[in-house]
């Protein structure tokens, strides 16, 4: 009820003048006599709230509050409601007010958004009192107004939409009597009065809120997606209240309320029903707080970047390049003042309302305009771009850098069209995506990844160096994702670009000849893959010598290669030297080394040595969990490998618990149908089998089955397999 002006009868006339005559008189001048105010007993009837739209939920700590601090005692209560525009602030003083009114012998609502509004608000409390005050200048009715708050105790002034607290202080200063319950956008300042933070409602509350606005007018209203609509509204009370009202008049669903949002958002956050006051909707109510502001422009600028990050914990380090700048710092301070942001020691939030009205564009709004809205965008995407410039995407130290950058840059891709990317929304896509594939994000990866590469050949040209890495990822991603077919078409194409725009020697080439190489051997076409292998390592050997990381690398996956082929001890050869030579050149921690000291102990298990296999391999899980942490995939690659090692050796007291860990923590990092999540699950389920734990392998064949039907077809090889098992495990016994 935010800006409300609509009120109940103020008094009952004949009460105020009886109560007028019986009052001691005295003379103001020549022409109109008034009663002493402070003499002047008020009238209970003296009645002034707002009429609401009686819907109201939620809200019973902060009505404990306001009880707490605004009880008649002879002494002044003051407090003040402050939060967003729209959050309920007038909603809750209406409510106080009515559930309270026996407590108070006199209650007045004074429209309070400036000095002058003020007085007068107090000026026709003088006049409800005593009628033969009205003649009376208005300085004068102000005078008497406060004279008799002053001079009386069992009164509630609510004051509301206070602009700050300047507004108020001479008010505060002559009445320290009675109650006064004063609403704010304006959080800060106001010293040692109490102050009650109004939040939105909880996701329930707002459900119930919009039910009973439609149910009101439309009884048979099916709302489902209303508490989608809600969540996408922000819990925020006067859009539900707004919406809910639309979808009455309209006759439409949630469902189809979110759609025209999607479509259609300026035309949406500013439809109202029929007599709703077209200056309370969400876009005006925030643009008085916005003109509030305009002495600080700089607010309304980083009001604009904000709307394109996530609305939770943005980092303030975004704007580190201007960490010396008192006029930001002063911009922050403000929008928090006037609670359009949330300000922590680190982060902010922004509520996804403010974002979503804020980046909608609206000739008629000079707040709102499109060539702003996109400089803020080009704006908001270069400071994320810089957050992340000059780290590793896959390097254990700079992970959390990622991470913080992951749900901003998710927002911003979400908030723009590819055709409007930017060089740098390339470069956030391309590196986030590869982050995500290395943490084993990988369908999110192909996403961003998508992204880039076709952004980057329209900005570019589809064989631009830079195009061609974004494709190259985009493969490794595929691959990772699960989907070999879709990973080996792009690494050929790759190649081939790369052999034809770079060169047969560029390292990026030799790269893309290794990877190509990978999507072969992982379909088992090692006649394919070896050869690509050798030439790469040799490739690698002349062109960058023997004591290069990277032919180190290439002499790791040879090995791989050759272990498949089932030629073990030349892979360990290849393997042993691989690793002298990444301890030495990367480090014994690199996530590299470490991937061949795993590669390594899988070929002595392959050749029998299983003692030291499982001494390597314990030697790697630890190294993994501390230093990619211990969901990371190439960590539960190892502790499966540990399992199988173990289920081999017969110990499958140790393999079980092992792969029962392994199979919770791959189905949350990789997802139930992975390829590595699948073989998990399969491992063991077949153990369980072997040990007679026919229950406990029943459901995880059944959900195997399923997924081998859905995916490779009933006659499948694999699925007849898996039906076997299922079979011997269902056999009675």
């Amino acid at each position: 009820m935010e800006g409300g002006n609509h009120f109940e009868v103020e008094a009952d006339r004949s009460t105020v003048v009886q109560a007028a005559r019986d009052a001691v008189v005295v003379q103001v001048d020549c022409a109109t006599r008034v009663p002493a105010m402070e003499t002047l007993s008020p009238p209970v009837s003296v009645r002034r709230v707002p009429v609401g739209s009686g819907v109201f939920v939620g809200r019973a700590a902060e009505l404990k509050r306001l009880d707490a601090v605004l009880t008649p005692s002879g002494r002044a209560g003051v407090a003040v409601i402050h939060g967003l525009g729209g959050v309920g602030k007038s909603t809750l003083a209406a409510r106080f007010a009515e559930r309270r009114s026996d407590r108070f012998a006199l209650v007045w609502w004074v429209a309070a958004d400036s000095p002058a509004a003020i007085g007068t608000g107090v000026a026709r409390l003088a006049v409800a009192l005593a009628p033969e005050a009205a003649p009376l200048p208005l300085e004068q009715r102000v005078e008497l107004g406060l004279r008799w708050l002053a001079s009386h105790d069992d009164w509630l002034l609510v004051l509301d939409d206070v602009t700050g607290p300047a507004d108020a202080v001479e008010l505060l200063e002559r009445v320290r009597t009675g109650s006064i319950l004063i609403t704010s956008r304006h959080g800060r300042g106001w010293r040692s009065v109490p102050t009650v933070p109004l939040g939105v409602l909880a996701a329930d509350e707002a459900s119930e809120m919009l039910a009973r606005v439609v149910r009101a007018e439309w009884p048979e209203a099916r709302l489902r997606d209303g508490e989608r609509l809600c969540a996408e509204l922000g819990w925020l009370p006067l859009a539900i209240e707004q919406a809910g009202a639309y979808l009455a008049q309209t006759r439409v669903t949630p469902t189809a309320y979110l759609e025209l949002l999607a479509r259609f958002p300026a035309e949406t956050y500013a439809a109202l029903a029929e007599g709703e006051d077209p200056q309370r909707t969400i876009a005006r109510v925030w643009k008085v707080t916005l003109d509030r502001l305009a002495d600080t422009p700089l607010a309304g600028q980083i009001l604009h970047v904000l709307a394109w990050y996530a609305p939770d914990s943005i980092p303030r380090a975004l704007f580190d390049r201007y960490a010396d700048d008192p006029a930001v710092l002063s911009a922050f301070g403000r929008l928090a003042a006037y609670s359009m942001i949330t300000l922590r020691e680190q982060t902010l939030d922004v509520h996804p309302l403010v974002q979503a009205v804020t980046r909608t564009p609206d000739p008629a709004d000079p707040c709102r305009q499109a060539e702003d809205i996109a400089r803020a965008r080009a704006t908001a995407t270069v400071l994320l771009s810089d957050s992340i410039t000059g780290r590793d995407p896959v390097s254990p130290e700079d992970r959390q850098v990622f991470q913080v950058a992951l749900p901003h840059t998710r927002a911003l891709l979400a908030h723009t069209r590819p055709d409007d990317d930017l060089p740098e929304t390339c470069v956030l896509a391309a590196r986030l995506g590869n982050h995500l594939s290395d943490r084993g994000d990988a369908t999110t990866a192909v996403d961003f990844l998508v992204r880039a590469a076709s952004s980057l050949s329209r900005l570019h040209t589809p064989e631009h160096p830079t195009t061609l890495t974004a494709q190259n990822n985009l493969a490794v991603a595929y691959q990772r994702a699960g989907d070999p077919q879709s990973a080996i078409r792009l690494f050929e194409i790759t190649l081939a670009d790369r052999e034809r725009v770079l060169g047969p020697d560029h390292p990026d080439t030799l790269a893309s000849r290794n990877n190509l190489a990978t999507g072969y051997q992982e379909i088992g076409d090692l006649e394919s893959a070896t050869p690509l292998y050798e030439r790469t390592m040799a490739d690698s050997e002349r062109l960058r010598g023997p004591d290069d990381p990277y032919t180190a690398l290439a002499r790791n996956n040879l090995a791989g290669a050759y272990r498949v082929a089932g030629d073990v001890e030349r892979a360990i050869t290849l393997y042993e030297q691989a690793l002298v030579d990444t301890e030495r050149l990367l480090g014994r921690d690199h996530p590299s080394t470490l991937t061949v000291r795993h590669n390594l102990a899988c070929s002595y298990d392959l050749r029998g040595d299983s003692d030291r296999a499982i001494a390597q391999l314990q030697a790697t899980v630890a190294d993994r969990q501390r230093v990619l942490g211990t969901d990371h995939p190439d960590t539960l690659l190892s502790l499966n490998e540990l399992a199988n090692t173990y289920a081999t050796t017969d110990r499958p007291e140790r393999a079980i618990p092992l792969w029962e860990a392994v199979l919770v923590d791959r189905e949350q990092v990789l997802g139930h149908d992975h390829p590595d999540t699948l073989l998990t699950r399969k491992a063991l389920a077949d153990t369980y089998l072997a040990h007679d734990h026919h229950e406990r392998a029943v459901p995880l064949y059944e959900t195997l089955l399923a997924y081998c039907e859905r995916q490779l077809g009933t006659d499948h090889r694999t699925t007849t397999a898996v039906r076997s098992s299922l079979v011997r495990a269902t056999a009675p016994r």
